[in-house]
């Protein structure tokens, strides 16, 4: 258990947390403990416990054992409203937002004291106060709809501040801004923690953690493995206390030799699924042999470039070829058929099927073909044999091959859908943000396993937010703003801003 200190009062302690579901000790007898007015950023691979954790802490599970102590008083949550009334606040990596309401009335919901008549001028006031208290600028007449991804997030801060948090909680903050909004963000941070608010910093982007946190606190299968000042420790360290081993950041790899075209992609049109373009005159060719990264915020055309090329989503105009062949709005299958594989943005809804099995999963684009095949009928025994070599090949964590997949952690669930995807030995390989939300020792195997396709032939489309992940494994990137590529860089460290401007909308030529 961690010694605390008594010579100085904590905003807040859970101390000997424990939290058991069937067959997995979620927590076993965390302890963490906060200052007030620091960061505090909380680390672990993916089922280390952080969720189960701040689960506990926002009130959605009650603990097996263990006490929460908020200002030296011992506190019992029965739901998040219990928590909220104690200060406590989260902001969620998927922001809980309605979309068609204005910012100012996003502020109120859940609120009980409101009455039946809004007195709108009030609220406005004190929305323009936390505004301008904390530099959060936002029109709190806007619609969320019309506001960027930034500034969503804004409102959301905006929101837990409304409702008198303390204590707030950032889940995957950085994920979906852009590396200005970064910079915005910790400013706001670190402008709250002055003003002694505490922020509890949730990432598996390390040098973030060690530019805004203060102290950290690391999760390893359930237990804390340790509690450090950012100021006494280093990024290679932080991996190491996470995953138990040394971690390679950046995977080494040989310079490129791209061969002929494989994947070409020529004046595409689509929509979104609210109607609205998607993606506009887009034209983009990768070779054999080479990555291209494709950068940008969330919402501008990623997801749905990858739908269209993989046949999930139609195009309005344009063609998308295949080894010279045209696979335009034919059936999924087409695009399988061609050897083109697909690691979606969705784990869950598109890259498998939670509640059925790993090795049903795994032949989701086998089973018409021989061995699996047989016939009419599916050779349930060749399946569960090249399972077993798959999950021991790509080093799944599962208790048994005849696991539903919904019970996988998210870097798990990524490797079993690498496994098939890539076992398939594909000839181009659409892979949307592959290593979001993994820990560093899951993304490093990602990578790996990216750079032996490309070196193995593979022509790969790389979507992706991270921009580290960009520059370590694209072999050239291109920013796509509003489905249009507005520029296209080498991956070069120095180019971290114009990238960024370009993301933003910024037409402008690297190194300008």
């Amino acid at each position: 258990m961690t010694q605390l200190d008594t010579n100085q009062p904590y905003a807040l302690v859970m101390r000997g947390i424990v939290k058991r579901f069937p067959g997995v000790l979620a927590n076993d007898h965390v302890d963490l403990a906060l200052y007030p007015g620091e960061v505090h950023a909380l680390l672990g691979e993916n089922g280390a416990g952080k969720s189960t954790l701040m689960n506990i802490l926002s009130g959605l599970y009650r603990p097996d054992a263990g006490q929460i102590i908020i200002n030296g008083e011992p506190v019992t949550f029965n739901s998040p409203r219990d928590a909220i009334r104690r200060g406590i606040g989260m902001v969620h990596q998927h922001f809980m937002l309605v979309p068609t309401l204005t910012v100012a009335e996003n502020l109120i919901l859940g609120q009980d004291d409101i009455g039946f008549i809004l007195d709108y001028t009030a609220l406005e006031a004190k929305v323009a106060e936390l505004s301008q208290k904390f530099g959060l600028a936002v029109d709190p007449h806007a619609k969320i709809w019309q506001l960027s991804v930034g500034e969503q997030q804004r409102v959301e801060i905006l929101k837990m501040l409304y409702h008198g948090a303390k204590i707030l909680i950032m889940d995957e903050p950085t994920a979906v801004l852009t590396p200005q909004e970064v910079e915005e963000l910790f400013k706001t941070l670190r402008e709250m923690a002055a003003v002694g608010h505490t922020i509890i910093f949730i990432s598996h982007k390390l040098d973030e953690v060690l530019e805004i946190a203060d102290r950290v606190t690391v999760l390893r299968r359930g237990k804390v493995t340790a509690v450090v000042d950012t100021a006494h420790t280093t990024k290679a360290e932080l991996a190491r206390l996470m995953v138990g081993r040394e971690v390679l950041f950046r995977v080494e790899k040989k310079p490129a030799n791209p061969g002929n075209p494989i994947l070409e992609i020529q004046n595409l049109n689509a929509k979104n699924d609210r109607g609205l373009p998607a993606l506009r005159n887009l034209s983009l060719t990768v070779r054999s042999g080479e990555i291209v990264g494709v950068a940008g915020v969330a919402g501008n055309g990623q997801v749905e470039l990858a739908e269209v090329i993989t046949g999930l989503r139609p195009a309005e105009s344009g063609k998308i070829l295949v080894h010279g062949q045209d696979i335009t709005n034919k059936p999924a299958t087409a695009a399988i058929d061609r050897g083109v594989a697909h690691i979606p943005a969705d784990r869950t809804g598109v890259g498998s099927a939670p509640n059925l099995y790993l090795d049903e999963n795994l032949i989701m684009k086998s089973y018409r073909h021989p061995p699996i095949s047989k016939g009419w009928a599916i050779n349930l025994s060749e399946a569960f044999r090249q399972a077993v070599q798959l999950i021991k090949r790509f080093d799944v964590k599962t208790p048994d091959v005849k696991t539903p997949a919904r019970l996988l952690s998210g870097g798990n669930l990524q490797k079993l859908i690498l496994a098939r995807e890539l076992s398939r030995e594909p000839e181009a390989i659409i892979a949307v943000y592959p290593s979001r939300g993994l820990d560093a020792g899951a993304t490093e195997a990602v990578h790996r396993r990216l750079i032996d396709e490309r070196d193995r032939g593979s022509a790969i489309l790389l979507i992706s937010e991270d921009l580290d992940e960009l520059l370590s494994l694209a072999d050239r990137i291109v920013v796509l703003y509003e489905g249009q590529i507005i520029g296209e860089v080498p991956p070069k460290d120095e180019l971290v801003d114009e990238i960024g401007l370009m993301m933003a909308g910024t037409k402008i030529q690297a190194g300008d």
